[in-house]
């Protein structure tokens, strides 16, 4: 994990080998570091869980660069800035250039060629330190069980944060020697107490942001910078109080052992995941902060005796390197070889395999550029070794996206007839297609996803907060009916053939659609927030009167029974029927346990594996036939003939990939359902 390698300030206070230390090196510090990371890779590797351990990295980074820049201060050094952050860089990238052009060789060997669009474009995201901003944008699930699903390089999030408070922190330390200066010449202050008074407000004004952002939108907080920056000033402040801080030789003790007992136990009895980096975070940062504040006891029984045994000191010395490789060898250990999660001789092949890549690249990348004088002499030179780092990466890269971009234009330019998709399933088509590249190519698959995208205005705007996502559609010519799209991800993706469908037909489309909630009466199976949105649906629909409303009204599961009722679906749908709307539901589509497109670019198209049966993925009779009769005004289709044939559920038909992922129809496939899906369509409603 990054904790500031930078000469003369943070990390720079032990070299890689263990040489010579400085007189300012705290040994106990560089163990805590080393712990630190174990934590972090251990938890990664064997628990799939949160443990703190970069929250104290974040704290100790801090701590470092800020002892570091009010020695500058205090003894007169200039700041230099530029030299600063360039000297700084010149030390972190190498090391994760080499990484990263690690993961993607491990990427083009292992990962499925779906998945590489994704790690290019967190490639170009963990060189320029934005990969953070990424993740959150994405939203992407830090916690996922299933880490061979995962980005490789997604830990790069605190990586990126770090390098954005590397370029923050040293102007606050700057503008307070501003005013500093100014405010001596009156007042007899300290640059510390200066210093100090910046750090306290980005605490104050941070922590509250992140206890907010935590309860309202974790997912996004657990990766935005703002959230993170408490983390740091506390370090700051430690930095700045420390010499304050006189703790007795008992106490010293005292605080060492429950801080490292603290910080080992976090994880283990908090379930932290959802609840970072709000006031939780509290918890191993402040056990850090005691760690540190204990620093040498002076006795053989502190806890700076552990934190200073020489192997843990010599970890610490790897351990920006050991949480660069930790991650990857993870992801693409278990992506090539299947197993979802690590035993216990699994994973420790996996941490051997990472201290043995993390001492290699300590010694042979990091200490050398360390030591190079070259680049010392002047800034120039500094400049031409960060810019040639960035350069050793983005050239394979801009070069693996050019290619890709080709080969998607050239599978799109390929003539319709080969690839037929759903209408290979159609009555008469009994020829197979003929040998073609299979569409949507892998690095579109990402993309391939359907949706209106104009938000509801007018006729059809609503003042509900709940349906803030509301999207409509309206036809160029004359509305002839008007329907709206209700339940989550499986409804939208029918839009690929109904809006079409209703643009030739002058129907007006509107969706109010929510991510895993599908439609029905409030239920126990649903989350809170779910039951809020479609109460609200439920209320718009009998405040806007459409024609009709499109729902799906079964629900498919990845493992028996494989597809059940929707809950409380007939009970959702009475109000609106009994209002003269008409509902249409569909037959939910298959849900599986692995990527289908990944597991046909990782065997074939015909392969057994890609192909589960029919009976493993929809029930007979269908669940349909038990809502017929119930609800008036309810119509009823099932398309599941045009995803399953011939007793499976196949992951390409007519040279089209069926799925996008393991359970959302593709775009493309869904297109080439339209003719299929507006005859059955007009012959469950009676529609013209």
């Amino acid at each position: 994990m990054l904790i500031a390698r930078s000469e003369p300030a943070p990390g720079s206070l032990a070299d890689a080998t263990g040489a010579r230390r400085k007189p300012t090196f705290r040994p106990e510090v560089q163990g805590l570091r080393a712990l630190a990371v174990l934590m972090v890779v251990t938890y990664h590797v064997w628990l799939g869980r949160v443990s703190g351990g970069v929250d104290i990295f974040l704290l100790i980074s801090a701590f470092l660069l800020t002892l570091s820049f009010a020695r500058k201060v205090e003894t007169g050094t200039s700041l230099n800035l530029v030299r600063h952050w360039l000297h700084l860089f010149k030390r972190l990238l190498p090391a994760a250039v080499v990484v990263i052009l690690g993961v993607l060789a491990g990427t083009w060997l292992v990962l499925p060629q779906s998945r590489w669009p994704m790690v290019l474009e967190q490639a170009w995201a963990s060189l320029l330190y934005r990969q953070n901003w990424l993740l959150a944008d994405t939203a992407v699930d830090y916690y996922a069980q299933n880490h061979a699903g995962a980005s490789p390089l997604q830990h790069f999030w605190s990586l990126s944060i770090q390098g954005q408070v590397f370029i923050l922190w040293p102007l606050i330390f700057a503008g307070s020697a501003i005013a500093w200066r100014l405010l001596r010449r009156r007042y007899n202050t300290s640059y510390r107490a200066v210093l100090a008074v910046p750090f306290a407000a980005v605490f104050a004004a941070s922590l509250a942001f992140s206890i907010d952002q935590t309860a309202t939108n974790q997912a996004y907080a657990y990766f935005d910078t703002r959230a993170r920056l408490w983390e740091f000033a506390l370090g700051s402040l430690l930095a700045l109080g420390l010499p304050l801080l006189r703790p007795g030789k008992m106490l010293r003790l005292v605080l060492g052992w429950a801080g490292l007992a603290a910080m080992l136990s976090c994880g283990l009895l908090l379930t932290v995941d959802r609840a970072f980096p709000g006031f939780v975070a509290l918890w191993p940062t402040l056990a850090g902060a005691a760690i540190i504040v204990a620093g040498r006891s002076g006795s053989r029984f502190g806890v700076d005796r552990f934190l200073s045994w020489k192997p843990l000191v010599s970890l610490g010395d790897n351990s920006y390197a050991l949480y660069l490789w930790h991650w990857p060898v993870l992801v693409l250990a278990l992506a090539a070889t299947g197993v979802e999660s690590p035993n216990l001789s699994q994973g420790g092949a996996i941490i051997a395999a990472s201290v043995v890549l993390a001492v290699l690249t300590t010694r042979f990348v990091e200490k050398p550029l360390r030591e190079w004088r070259w680049p010392q002499v002047r800034t120039w030179r500094t400049a031409v070794v960060v810019v040639s780092c960035g350069a050793l990466l983005a050239g394979p890269v801009a070069v693996w996206q050019t290619s890709l971009t080709a080969e998607e234009a050239a599978t799109a330019a390929q003539p319709r007839e080969l690839t037929p998709g759903a209408a290979q399933l159609a009555p008469g088509n009994g020829m197979p297609a003929p040998a073609a590249r299979i569409i949507p190519a892998p690095a579109a698959l990402d993309n391939d996803w359907a949706g209106i995208h104009a938000p509801c205005i007018e006729a059809n705007a609503t003042t509900d907060p709940v349906l803030a996502g509301c999207r409509q559609e309206v036809p160029s010519g004359e509305i002839t009916k008007r329907i709206v799209v209700l339940g989550d991800s499986h409804a939208q993706q029918y839009l690929a053939a109904l809006a079409p469908i209703a643009e030739a037909r002058g129907w007006e489309l509107v969706t109010l659609l929510m991510p895993a909630c599908r439609f029905g009466a409030e239920s126990e199976a649903r989350n809170a927030e779910c039951n809020a949105y479609n109460r609200a649906s439920t209320a718009y629909v009998l405040e806007h009167r459409p024609d009709a409303v499109f729902t799906v009204a079964t629900l498919t599961h990845e493992l028996a029974p494989f597809e059940t009722e929707v809950p409380g679906y007939v009970e959702g749908i009475q109000p609106i029927a009994d209002a003269g709307i008409e509902i249409v539901g569909i037959r939910d589509n298959p849900r599986f346990t692995f990527n289908m497109p990944e597991c046909v670019q990782r065997h074939s198209p015909g392969a057994p594996a890609c192909n589960p049966p029919l009976s493993e993925s929809l029930v007979d009779p269908s669940p349909l036939e038990g809502y017929r009769g119930r609800v008036d005004g309810l119509h009823l289709m099932d398309l599941s003939d045009f995803i399953c044939a011939g007793g499976v559920c196949p992951a390409v038909v007519g040279n089209v990939y069926v799925y996008k992922d393991d359970n959302h129809l593709s775009r493309t496939y869904v297109e080439s359902m339209i003719p299929m899906f507006e005859e059955r369509l007009l012959a469950a409603t009676g529609w013209t």
